[in-house]
This record gives C-alpha cells, structure tokens and sequence, in this order.
C-alpha cells in the first residue's frame, strides 16, 4: 500500500537531480519558456493555488526523446469541480471583503487543472514552487508565488504533490484526499486536509456496526490504496469490538466479470444480514446490476462516505436492493450565500481570464459558444455569456439539491491559510478583531515555511459557528452525519439524516443516532440482527467451535458453582465460599449457614431432655440427702453418691454447650468440661466398684483390708483419676485451643459452622482415657457380681458401665459418619444416653425402696435379716 508514495517520492526527487544537473553552475535566466499550462489566476498583495480536478479524464500523448512532449488532452469536464474552484473563489472574495480578517490586504489565487494526471500535477506543483512556467527546482524567478496549496481532490494525486512540498515545507492544504497513508509527518510533513482520513471514517464505521449490534458482517473493499488502507484499519477496530467478519472481497477498475460474478455469489450464500462497503460510486455499479438478477437478497448496505450519497446507486431501479442503507457522509453545513454566489456567475463578466467557465456554460445551459467556422441549424442555443443561471439541469444536480460539502471543506482550507497569514502578519495585536492593528510583519518578506508553522498551531471558528483546527497529523476535527436510504412508494430513494459522529477538540468520541428514524429494508424500524450464534443467555458461557472465527460459539452451561450474569459472557465465575449459585447460575446467594441451633426442633428436643434429666438427678439427689440416715443411702456410700449425682447433673447440663452458634469460649469447654464432668462421674463409678471389693475382702477373718475402709480411699481414687482427664484437657487447651470455624468443604451447599477441635490426637486421647476407665470400672463390677447381695452393687455398676460403653462404642462410627450438626447431635445423644443409663441403673431402684418400699430399707433387710410376717385370720 506504500509503494505510490514512495514511487512519488522518487520521482519528486528523480526529477530534482534531473533538472539540477542540466546547468550546473550555470546562470539561468529569468526569461526561459516551456510549455504552457493553462491557469485561472487572479493577482493580489498574497497568492495562495488551487488545483482542482476540472477534467476527470485525459488522452496520454505518449513520450519522445527526440522532441518536446506535446501537452496531453484534458476530457470529461466536471461541472461539480468548476463549483470547487468557484467555493476557493467566494472565500477569497468574502475574505477581502472582510475589515478584521487580513485588512488591507488583497489575496490573489492561481488555479490549475490537474486532469487527474500524476506527471501534470508534478509539474504544476514545481510552477508553483518557481513561480515559473519552465520551472527548475530550488531556483525562484519570481518573487510572488503562492504561500500555500489547496488542492487536490484525488489521494493519488496529493501523495505526490506532498512528496515534493514536503521537503520545502511548503504548506498544501486538501479538502477531499482522504487515504491514511497522508498522516504520516515523516512522509508528508507539510500537509494538512480539512477532511477526516479514512482511518476516522473506519472508526465511525467500526462503532456504527458495534451499535447496532451486529456482530457477523461481510467486507467489500476497493483494491486499490483508499479500499487496502481503510478496510485494513476497519478491520482491526471491529476485532477490538468484538465483531467478525465472515468474508472480505476486493474489487475495482478492471475487475473481470468472473470474480464479480464470485463475489455476488459469496454474498448471496453467506449468513451475514450485513455488508459493509468501503469503495467509490463508480466500481460499485457493476457488482449491483449481478445483484439485481438474484432472488431475496435482502441485506443492510453500511456504506462508506464516498458512496454514501451517489446519485446513480439511489436510483429506483436499485431501491428495493439498497434500501434501509446506512453510511456516513461528511457533515453538510449550509453555507449562506454560496448558492446565490454560484447563480449569480455571469460568463460574459469572467472571460477571459477564468479559462474554464466556457465549457461549464455550456453543460449547465445546455449552449453552444459561438466560434470561427462553427454553425447551427435553427435549433442551436448560442451562448452569449450574458445568460442567469436560475437551477443547474446537469446529471450532478438531476435532482435539484444543492450538496455543497466538499466545497464546504475548501472553504475551511482557504480560511485557514487566511488565518495563518493573518497570525504572521499581526502577530503583536492584542486584539485580532481591531482596526487598529500593528503589522509586525514586511508582506514582501513573507515565506510559505512561515505559514506553514502558523497554520499547524491555527484553531479558528468560521462563520457558520464550526471549529476548525489542525492535529498533530494535520488533520481535522471529524464530523460526519449518518444517512439513511428511504425507500418511497413510488421506488425513489431519499437520504435521511439520522445520527451524527463527532470527534473535536476535547477528544470526545460521540455517536449520537435516533433509531426510530431508520427504515431498514426490511420494512420496520426494529434493528434487524446479524450473528453468527444467537446470544448466550446468562447461566450459560461461550465455547468457540473449533475452526470458527469467535463470533461463532456455542452456549454451555456454567459448571457447578460457577455463574454468568451477563448476555454472551465469555467465561463463569465461581462463587465465594460463602455464596452458592441460584438454579439458573445467574447469581450468588448466600449458602445457609448450619449449626444444631437452640431454635429448630432437634435442638429445642434436646435442651428439654437435657434439663429434664438434669432435675431429675437433682431431685433424685435431693431424695438421698432426704433420707441421708436411711440404712440404704448409708450402705451406698452417701458421699460417692451425692459427688455422683452432682457430676451426672452438670454432665447432662454440659451437653448445652454443643446446641448454638459456635463462640470461642464454648468450643473451648464443650469437650474440655464434658471429658472432666463425665471422668469425675467414671471415677465415682470405679471408687464404688473398688469399695465394694475391698469391703467384701474386709469381712474375711484376719484380713487387712479394713484400714481401706475409710473415706480418704475414694476420694484419693476421684481425685488421681481426674487429674489425669484435666492434665490432657489443661494441655489440649494450652497446645491446641479449639476454635470456632466456617467449613466450606463438608457440604457444597451449606456453611457448616463449627468448632474446630484443633487436635484430633487430643480429643480422641480424652474420649479413650475416659473409655478406659469404663472398662475398668466395669471389669471390677464384673468380677464382683456374685458376690454376697449384703455388700453389693456391683451389678447395679455393671449394668451402668455394660450401657455406657454400649452407647460409646456405637457413638465412635456414628460420629465419624455424621457431618455437620447431625455430628454434633450424636455426640450430644452419646452424652445423654449415657448419663441417663448410669442415673436409671444406679439410682432408681434405690429410690424406689426409698420412696415406695420403706419396708425394705433397714439395716435387717440389708443384712439379709427379714422378720418373721405374722399373718392374721380372721
């Protein structure tokens, strides 16, 4: 895309070396002819050029080395670029007419046709640069050259004439070039354009499409410099917004009719609803009569600006096809007067120094120009020059609407030169707009550098209220409106404007766009869609198939725990561990939080057992401390019994502290307190049991056990086998401490809160210990259950310890299958069963002597010694 302006650069220079070393050191005079181009100048204090496309053709005379080279054929005038030169015209004149702007001072112009020929725009350039029309390059003969450039029109063209200006710094100012490659400062350091580049123009059209939605979109593209370089950054804006396109056809002058035909074909079978067309009015026409022979081509055109409002594609014959087409066109600003000024040109007033105006005259009129040896029939309007110029009937103006855009560009481009040379020439004013001003530059000293430099740093706002400035890459603020083809009941199409883009001085990026004034080809106003995949619902992620560009996807569901909340989400975000998805995955909801609570009914059955069984022991307590001088509450040892019942109270009491929401202080005495309690009522069980044997071996004659008999023994007993439960308990809290924790990993659903017991070693060290001393207590009232009923309890003690360690030996699998607060409930049911085995074998057949048979508590009974029933008959 780079090799024409570096071919123009070479030829700018090829051409300098050339002609500098055909007289080297030689004198040139100032006198030398060549030949002639023809211009349309007009004198004054300053010069600033014009080139303009007058002719849009040329006939080649070919090239001789034996003889001059004959000037080439200029063809097919253009009737829309003699209204260019004439905008260049009303600016200069409106500008000396104007008493702040430049005052006293009278700019001239010189006008050249370009022909849309490369080496005659060269040449031009250089007589521009000279001031000659022989010119040599970096000799000057006339000291009244233009101070800058307008022009031109046709990128090609600008390239080159940039490539040359560029290395004096000569200002050149276009209202119509508008390929990237014209940014580069380094290439092209004085050029400056007050039309956006196609580089804005592929911006707007990438944030138009990402607007409507559209993400799968085909690309057709001129292949030559204005269709490679736009499309180029197109493409690259729409992959930044996520929009893919499913192909990208190139077309242009010299297409075969075969690759049309390819193209049409890809356009017809692809599932692409929208085409974005980046080319010109003329390359198009062709490609549109293919698709007028197929059937249901319904598509939305997105046209770029140079085709966005062509008088041939808008035709009814290529309405129902284009219809609801949607592009950008250059802001069309009214210029007041301008109108007036063009109707009011007279031919006969302006020859003959305008040298263009004849043939103008006589398409826009529809005359011939009288001439020597030129005749008519009676039918023959001649032209005399004086004739009004009331509407324009010219195939430009068919249909009567007076587009002056790109004449609005070369307004703002002879502005800003103005306003430049203004800046150099008032510098010292403090007040810009007074009649009084200081000129503190010579106007004969003035150089085209020097506008330069004044014009990159120029900000003005013109007469119609709009900004206009430079940036760094001299280029303009950019402003487009956004048209919309409407299709008439009787097949016309209209342009409608309904959205705009800016992009000023501030930077900010605007695209503004009432919906409700598109008609789409469709027929409704609803933005019709274009997409690869439909869109992924949220709860569900886009998986790319393979081989596929991104837009097309397929929509899978988020993996368990994880979520999407958003339409089309790339990726599923998993949850905190607190939070758990909904059943749709669109959102986190708290996980519920699960702990054997006070208020739920497994912990309300508890805490009433739990107390029941308390009271009773109480109340049992309170019936041996009754009947503390009955013969079998002093048998039993009342002191064991009474350190018994209280230990088996607090241990149902203890089971309390595993019902609620875990705190640090709970979860460091529920085992703690529950190992101790319950090992003091164990050590109370195994003093009893030891009692009994030391008290039966005590009744043998000659025995020594009866210094054992004493109440230091149990106490002594209690006390070591306690010591040792607090020892483990006391280090379990000091090495270990529990501590209250959130399990996230036990249940997906649900936050398991808990105490964290730290240490398994330790709590299972304090459960074995107190298991142990089951056993041992049990072996004892093992061995001494046949021992004689007067002394004995030891099978009371046995069946306590056979259900205690029933209960535990089922709490250990129970426990370790359990999670959560069901884990805590099977603990607490151990504790309780337990205690409630101990109380009920131990304890309630003594009280039911005590309370319900009296007879039976006495010493005699005791002893065996039951008295004689004497039976009375009546």
């Amino acid at each position: 895309m780079f090799l024409r302006p570096l071919l123009s650069m070479w030829l700018g220079f090829y051409i300098f070396i050339l002609w500098s070393l055909v007289s080297p050191g030689r004198s040139i005079p100032c006198n030398l002819r060549g030949k002639q181009e023809a211009t349309f100048s007009r004198d004054g204090d300053l010069i600033i050029g014009g080139h303009f496309p007058i002719h849009t053709l040329y006939t080649d005379p070919g090239y001789s080395f034996t003889k001059r080279d004959h000037l080439i054929t200029c063809d097919a005038y253009s009737t829309v670029s003699y209204t260019w030169l004439q905008a260049m015209v009303y600016a200069i004149e409106e500008i000396n007419a104007d008493e702040f702007l430049l005052p006293n001072i009278t700019l001239g112009f010189q006008f050249f046709d370009t022909c849309i020929y490369l080496s005659r725009a060269l040449w031009e350039t250089f007589i521009s640069l000279t001031g000659e029309d022989n010119p040599i390059p970096n000799y000057q003969c006339n000291e009244k050259v233009p101070l800058a450039i307008i022009g031109d029109a046709v990128s090609l063209i600008s390239v080159a004439m940039a490539t040359i200006l560029g290395v004096y710094r000569y200002p050149q100012v276009s209202f119509a070039a508008s390929v990237n490659s014209l940014s580069d400062r380094f290439l092209f350091p004085s050029f400056f354009r007050t039309i956006p580049s196609d580089a804005k123009q592929s911006v707007a059209l990438a944030e138009l499409v990402s607007f409507m939605g559209w993400k799968w979109v085909g690309l057709l593209s001129l292949n030559n410099d204005y269709g490679i370089q736009g499309s180029q950054i197109l493409k690259e804006e729409l992959q930044k917004l996520g929009v893919c396109i499913t192909y990208h056809e190139t077309f242009g002058q010299g297409t075969s009719l075969a690759k049309l035909q390819s193209i049409a074909k890809v356009i017809v079978q692809s599932s692409a609803k929208v085409i974005i067309l980046f080319s010109r009015d003329p390359y198009i026409h062709q490609l549109m009569e293919l698709l007028l022979q197929e059937k249901d081509v319904e598509r939305i055109w997105v046209a770029s600006n140079n085709w966005s409002t062509s008088p041939i594609l808008s035709m009814p014959r290529y309405s129902h096809l284009l219809a609801g087409t949607i592009g950008f066109t250059l802001h069309e600003v009214e210029m007041s007067g301008f109108k007036e000024f063009l109707l009011g040109l007279r031919a006969s007033s302006l020859l003959p120094q305008d040298i263009f105006i004849k043939d103008f005259w006589e398409i826009v009129l529809g005359c011939r120009w009288p001439s020597v040896g030129s005749s008519g029939d009676n039918e023959t309007l001649w032209c005399t020059g004086e004739e009004k110029l009331t509407s324009f009937t010219s195939r430009q103006y068919a249909n009567s609407k007076f587009d002056f855009r790109t004449q609005y560009f070369i307004y703002n481009a002879v502005y800003s030169v103005a306003h430049a040379i203004h800046n150099l020439i008032y510098p010292c004013a403090l007040d810009q707009m007074s009649l009084t001003q200081e000129k503190c530059d010579d106007l004969t000293n003035l150089k085209p550098w020097q506008v330069f430099h004044r014009l990159k740093r120029g900000y003005i706002r013109n007469r119609m209220g709009e900004e206009m400035f430079f940036d760094v890459n001299g280029e303009p603020p950019t402003d487009y409106d956004l048209l919309n083809w409407h299709r008439n009941s009787d097949g016309a199409i209209k342009l409608v404007t309904v959205g705009r883009y800016r992009l000023g001085q501030a930077k900010e990026n605007e695209l503004s766009i009432n919906s409700t004034a598109i008609r789409w080809i469709t027929g409704g106003n609803e933005i019709p869609r274009s997409v690869c995949s439909e869109s992924c619902s949220p709860g569900f992620r886009k998986a790319a198939q393979k081989g596929q560009p991104m837009c097309c996807y397929d929509c899978v569901p988020c993996a368990d725990g994880e979520i999407s909340n958003q339409t089309d989400s790339s990726n599923c975000f998993p949850c905190t561990e607190e939070t758990l998805p909904n059943a749709n995955k669109t959102i986190c909801l708290p996980k519920e939080i699960e702990y054997l609570s006070y208020g739920e009914p497994l912990g309300i059955t508890i805490i009433f057992t739990a107390i029941f069984f308390s009271f009773t022991t109480i109340g049992v307590l309170f019936i041996f401390v009754k009947y503390k001088d009955t013969a079998i509450v002093k048998a039993n040892n009342s002191d064991l019994s009474y350190g018994l019942l209280a230990s088996l109270s607090l241990s149902f009491l203890c089971s309390l502290l595993f019902i609620g929401e875990p705190k640090r202080l709970t979860c460091l005495l529920r085992q703690t307190a529950f190992g101790v309690i319950f090992v003091i009522c164990v050590s109370c069980i195994f003093a009893k049991t030891l009692m009994v044997v030391i008290a039966f071996r005590a009744t043998k004659p000659g025995s020594n056990m009866r210094k054992w008999l004493g109440p230091k023994v149990p106490a002594v007993v209690i006390v070591i086998c306690t010591s040792i439960q607090v020892f483990i308990c006391v280090s379990w809290i000091r090495l270990c401490p529990p501590f209250p924790e959130k399990n996230y990993k036990i249940k997906a659903e649900v936050i398991i809160y808990q105490c964290n017991e730290c240490s398994d070693v330790f709590l299972w060290s304090m459960l074995g210990y107190m298991a142990f001393l089951a056993c041992v207590s049990f072996l004892f009232a093992f061995l001494a259950r046949n021992l004689p009923d007067t002394f004995n309890e030891a099978k009371w003690i046995t069946f306590s310890m056979l259900i205690f360690l029933s209960v535990w030996i089922s709490f250990v699998p129970a426990y370790l299958s359990t999670q959560g607060k069901f884990m805590v409930a099977v603990e607490v049911f151990g504790i309780i069963s337990s205690s409630a085995g101990i109380l009920s074998c131990f304890f309630f057949p003594k009280c039911y002597i005590i309370l319900f048979r009296p007879d039976l508590n006495t010493r005699g009974s005791l002893l065996g010694k039951t008295p004689t029933q004497k039976i009375s008959i009546s």
